[in-house]
């Protein structure tokens, strides 16, 4: 990065006095805009060939800057560029460079646009490919989910309320509902996509322009869907920035809930899984210890993405319109909200193949806090007593295996028929775990084969 201040900047002739050096790099955005080189040259390239198309520059001034923005790209992608602070941006920085290069050609690029609605198009050309990165990252753990799943479709594991016992469900259903909830979150990716593919191009500082230019074929030539409908809201509009961060944020609150069930479950008080030594660590100085800092760190993350929605809306929240200065602040939080979450996505996709059910302990944890409970109160209204007394009867029997100490499968017949005389020796079928999952055998259940079917549909959902 260059403070070089040789050459004038290409848009201070208005002003009577060089800006102050610290002012200057104060506002400068280019130390970190300068990763949106490659669809700033992209839409660049576009204007230039639509400006030609309308005879607003020569077929020969069109070919000289497109050669000179492909080699520019060159020199960036090789490292072989020298960024300069003096020119602010990553769009000056390209069109100082250019016309240095190819001489007055490079200054008619600018014709008919303004920074605002080049930054505008830009940041929707990057976010448009990042989303596309991010909904393969959701796919590659979904389909990490779905091996899992289908390995474990009949592990036993107690489903909870409360973080109380509740229910004894399968390891490979609990998978499942991970796997819907990114589900939502990949087409939420899809929506919020659709939305930010309108090219503001074309809108320039804020009023559109006199030269005869045609956006619908710069639309298609950067594979817009069409072309903005108001320039001022063009130049203005970030909702697409704040959408994406509230899909990022509620992606992100599901990963953290999910590390949340990997930690508490690796702990030695759960031992239900086992995550492979690869994602995590020991400490400095307890050598028994082997911490989950994959997921506590993706934990810790959400926070981070989270702030960044709120800073983006707190952000636009005061700004009248058109463009101003303040919007420069929206890159950054949304350079890390992405990085954070590919990054998030693809560690969790390489972790999840490697979980270990450990099912013995699952199993026993599913024999306490009597969850077949309900069970025995669906068995007793199949025999013609109302929901209501059934509840009761149960509610009285689980009193006296809590004073016993004993589940409700470990006491006898007889023990059972002194809350109810409708109990017949067949109770002992529904109050088995495996017969408790095996019962819930309808779409959206607990059932094994259930679990597979879900997995197969799912299989179809993400192929189409």
């Amino acid at each position: 990065m260059s403070d070089n201040s040789a050459s004038a900047k290409l848009s201070s002739a208005r002003l009577s006095a060089p800006t102050d050096a610290f002012v200057e790099a104060f506002t400068a955005s280019v130390e970190f805009d300068q990763r949106l080189y490659r669809h700033d040259i992209e839409g660049s390239i576009a204007h230039a060939t639509m400006l030609a198309k309308q005879g607003i520059l020569s077929e020969a001034e069109r070919d000289a800057i497109i050669q000179g923005l492909e080699q520019i790209r060159e020199r960036i992608a090789a490292s072989e560029f020298d960024w300069s602070i003096a020119q602010e941006d990553v769009h000056m920085n390209i069109e100082a460079a250019l016309t240095a290069e190819i001489g007055d050609a490079g200054k008619k690029l600018h014709t008919g646009r303004s920074r605002n609605d080049q930054i505008a198009t830009d940041i929707r050309l990057w976010l448009r490919d990042e989303i596309e990165v991010i909904r393969d990252g959701i796919l590659r753990l979904q389909q990490a989910l779905l091996d899992l799943a289908e390995r474990e479709a009949e592990t036993i594991l107690p489903g909870f309320t409360h973080l109380q016992t509740a229910q004894p469900i399968t390891f490979g259903h609990h998978m499942m509902a991970w796997f819907e909830m990114l589900e939502r979150d990949r087409e939420r990716f899809a929506d919020c996509n659709r939305r930010l593919n309108v090219m503001p191009l074309g809108a320039a500082a804020l009023a559109g322009t006199s030269y005869p230019i045609d956006r619908h074929y710069t639309a298609d030539l950067l594979g817009f869907e069409r072309p903005s409908e108001n320039s001022l809201d063009s130049v203005s509009d970030r909702d697409f920035a704040i959408e994406f961060s509230a899909d990022a944020s509620i992606l992100m609150m599901h990963l953290s809930r999910f590390s949340e069930e990997l930690i508490i479950w690796s702990s030695a008080q759960f031992a239900f899984i086992e995550l492979s030594d690869s994602f995590c660590t020991g400490s400095s100085i307890m050598p028994q210890k082997k911490n989950p800092d994959v997921p506590e760190l993706i934990r810790g993350k959400s926070g981070r993405i989270f702030g960044h929605l709120i800073g983006l809306l707190t952000l636009m929240k005061g700004q009248p319109l058109a463009y101003n200065k303040d919007n420069q602040e929206d890159k950054e939080p949304l350079f890390d909200t992405v990085d954070n979450l590919q990054g998030s996505l693809k560690v969790f996709a390489e972790m999840m193949p490697g979980v270990t059910c450990r099912k013995q302990n699952m199993r026993e944890a599913a024999m306490k806090g009597f969850a077949t409970a309900t069970d025995l109160a669906d068995y007793l209204v199949g025999k013609g007593m109302a929901f209501r007394d059934a509840h009761d009867v149960v509610g009285r029997a689980v009193a006296f295996g809590v004073a016993e100490g004993r589940d409700l499968s470990a006491m006898s017949l007889e023990e059972l028929q002194g809350f109810s005389a409708d109990i017949e020796e067949d109770v002992f079928k529904v109050l088995t775990l495996e017969g408790s999952v095996a019962a819930r055998n309808h779409i959206g259940g607990t059932a094994p084969s259930q679990v597979r079917a879900a997995i197969g549909r799912a299989r179809e959902r993400i192929n189409q």
